[in-house]
């Protein structure tokens, strides 16, 4: 019988065609708590793009590995995994393109009041939109500050940088690692003297409301923040009272500190808020290249082999004891 690989969302075809052959793959009913459990107590792998239960690994125990399909490991319960000896890989910076791609359209169309513009343009017609091309601008010349400087933020600099003409803050932890064309500066800073804000940092416990009622009281009031990081980055009551008494200029956010984000939220009554439900990372091209690196990583794990990106090393020997007694 061939091992069966679980995904928790719909894998590009190009993945799924290195898979078959090797395996049996499943797709997820559904990602709630309960199915996860049910459905993955069967699985030699489970590729992850859904957030699972704590517990998960109390349920499969037949199950070698989580592989993300996707840069950040907080889907996956990181410690339980280890402590079990389950194998944890993703898929790093594969979709920094995308990301960034995102983020620079987000200023875009914030600084062009583009959503504004079509709205008053369709309901209260042409002198009265155009009437606020005065307010727009243009990104030549203006400050992004970035958070979280790694292959995003990266990304989003060179863009920026060499392709718009504006100045580039950044912050990491390792400061002394900023690309040439980053200049490094403290968060207070960034927030301060920033045009545009790109949140990309991982969801750590000194980053959660990094973004919170001080630090946007700091910025601009025509200021633009743009979220791909994580929603709990961000102080979400805090934001969205900004928003609401217009003291900054717009937000673009693509994660939220609740998701689903369900309807009735305060953030879909606001004009200057542009809401996407997490595909910053999203496009054919991210999708495909995510979908065979996550596969070919369960190839070698299904093997016996370590995977590329390995993102809990050690517990390698301890992955090794938990084949060899599942052979037994």
């Amino acid at each position: 019988m061939k091992p069966i690989v679980l995904l928790t969302a719909h894998m590009d075809a190009a993945g799924v065609a290195l898979l078959q052959p090797h395996a049996e793959v499943r797709l997820a009913s559904a990602v709630d708590h309960a199915t996860l459990r049910r459905e993955a107590a069967s699985a030699a792998v489970m590729v992850v793009r859904a957030y699972l239960p704590a517990d998960i690994f109390e349920h499969t125990p037949r199950l070698l590995a989580c592989v993300r399909q996707g840069a950040g490991v907080d889907m996956i319960p990181l410690e339980a995994a280890t402590a079990h000896g389950v194998i944890v890989s993703n898929v790093p910076g594969i979709n920094a393109q995308a990301v960034a791609e995102y983020c620079v359209a987000q200023f875009l169309w914030l600084g062009r009041r583009i959503g504004r513009i079509d709205g008053m343009l369709r309901r209260e017609g042409w002198a009265t939109a155009r009437a606020l091309g005065g307010e727009v601008c243009e990104l030549r010349g203006k400050t992004v500050g970035i958070v979280g400087v790694g292959h995003i933020g990266a990304r989003i600099a060179a863009i920026c940088h060499l392709g718009l003409g504006m100045r580039v803050l950044g912050y990491r932890r390792r400061l002394d690692e900023l690309p040439a064309i980053v200049e490094a500066a403290a968060l207070d800073r960034i927030f301060a003297d920033s045009d545009f804000i790109a949140l990309c940092c991982p969801l750590t416990p000194e980053s959660r409301h990094l973004a919170d009622a001080r630090r946007i009281g700091l910025m601009k009031p025509t200021a633009v923040l743009v979220n791909v990081a994580r929603g709990a980055v961000v102080d979400q009551a805090a934001l969205v009272a900004a928003l609401r008494e217009r003291r900054i200029g717009g937000a673009g956010l693509d994660v939220f500190e609740e998701q689903p984000l369900m309807p009735g939220d305060p953030l879909f009554g606001l004009d200057n808020a542009v809401l996407t439900p997490q595909l910053a990372g999203m496009s054919v091209e991210s999708e495909r290249r995510m979908s065979v690196i996550a596969a070919e990583d369960t190839l070698r794990i299904l093997a016996g082999e370590k995977p590329v990106n390995f993102f809990n090393p050690e517990v390698w020997p301890a992955a090794q004891q938990r084949r060899a007694g599942m052979r037994a």
